[in-house]
């Protein structure tokens, strides 16, 4: 198979308008028209993790982590990020890199977090805003199933745990087919009453194109009327964060001594053990301490996040048990999600987990 092939699946799993403003995610290296010889997962590109490519004999190399994120205006070799960049094209190896469409994404790095710690119940932490429109468009009755349908299928209608969502209402339209139109109904020249249905669903805004397309293609009107409204709504199946449930209440050391061992922490830093039952947990991967507000108002009775800063563990005694358990620790899994996306789809591709640790933080 192509290489596009396999970023055509991750995209699918995760969209790149899912990421966020600053991030850089998708193709780093490299041309998708290539066929694939194999991929390694990594959590981050290193010359290592790339020299363990080439001697498997593979092309593609899938990290969480953006190896570019900034521009060059010269490749000399002088970093590490350079020299991964050279050795990459002088070995014909395409980078891809999924990070925060990954963190956003349903089923993505927090759920796989969750997954680990045994959370039931999820809920986004933070789900993204502005990011939905409403579709209403008009069709005759006898057509309102099949547009529907359509709709749904190009994605359309999803609604937290419910797809196939729209509201329907019947009504009449008119109008009147001028001299050069191919109408669907009715007579050139003459006002013509149709019997309609008012089609109203819900998308994400990043699929407007692919769905109006859907609209159109299917539609039996030559001229079809349709409104996209912006919507105000958060967006609950995409964001930053997840919040759920423990199946039975832990107290605070069983909790932090389960964390460590499933994470594989070195060092597990929290604030001051108060004798609070954990049951309720907020997580994030990576730098999360921007979402200590929201776990807070969650009621959460823990926050585990990989990076909290000094003075961000001021004053939260009495609110929430925080942990820090490491960048590289709490998004190490994330490999997990890329080889269950790949695997899924195609079974027998050459597929490995990168064996190098690329933590660059060590623990005395």
């Amino acid at each position: 198979m192509k290489i596009k092939e396999i970023v055509s699946a991750l995209e699918r799993f995760a969209p790149l308008p899912l990421q966020d403003g600053f991030d850089n995610a998708g193709l780093q290296i490299g041309l998708t028209e290539a066929e694939a010889t194999g991929a390694l997962l990594c959590l981050d590109v290193t010359e290592a993790v790339l020299d363990e490519a080439i001697a498997l004999g593979y092309n593609l190399v899938i990290s969480h982590h953006p190896l570019i994120f900034k521009g060059y205006k010269s490749i000399t070799g002088k970093d590490y990020v350079e020299r991964c960049i050279l050795k990459a094209i002088k070995n014909d190896i395409v980078i891809y890199s999924a990070h925060t469409n990954l963190d956003n994404a349903q089923g993505g790095v927090n759920y796989k977090i969750a997954e680990k710690i045994g959370l039931k119940n999820l809920k986004v932490l933070e789900p993204k805003e502005n990011s939905l429109v409403k579709l209403v468009t008009f069709v005759p009755y006898a057509q309102a199933d099949s547009v529907r349908e359509a709709l749904f299928a190009a994605g359309c209608g999803n609604i937290g745990n419910y797809d196939s969502c729209s509201y329907n209402l019947k009504g009449e339209g008119t109008f009147r087919a001028n001299e050069g139109a191919h109408p669907f109904c009715g007579a050139i020249g003459e006002l013509h009453h149709e019997d309609e249905v008012r089609i109203e669903t819900i998308l994400p805004i990043y699929k407007k194109a692919e769905v109006v397309k859907a609209l159109l293609s299917v539609h039996p009107y030559e001229e079809p009327a349709f409104d996209l409204y912006p919507l105000q709504n958060d967006w609950s199946q995409a964001g930053s964060g997840i919040v759920g449930e423990l199946d039975d209440s832990e107290t605070e050391l069983e909790f932090l001594k389960r964390i460590k061992k499933i994470f594989e922490v070195g060092c597990v830093r929290h604030n001051k053990l108060t004798g609070r039952e954990i049951q309720k947990v907020a997580l994030c991967g990576g730098a999360g301490a921007f979402l200590l507000p929201q776990a807070i108002r969650t009621g959460a009775d823990v926050f585990i996040t990989g990076e909290i800063k000094y003075h961000d563990y001021f004053g939260h005694e009495g609110d929430i048990l925080m942990a820090e358990i490491g960048h590289y620790e709490s998004e190490q899994y994330t490999k997990e999600i890329f080889y269950s996306i790949i695997r899924d789809l195609f079974p027998n591709f050459a597929l490995q987990l990168s064996k190098i640790n690329t933590n660059p933080i060590k623990y005395l």
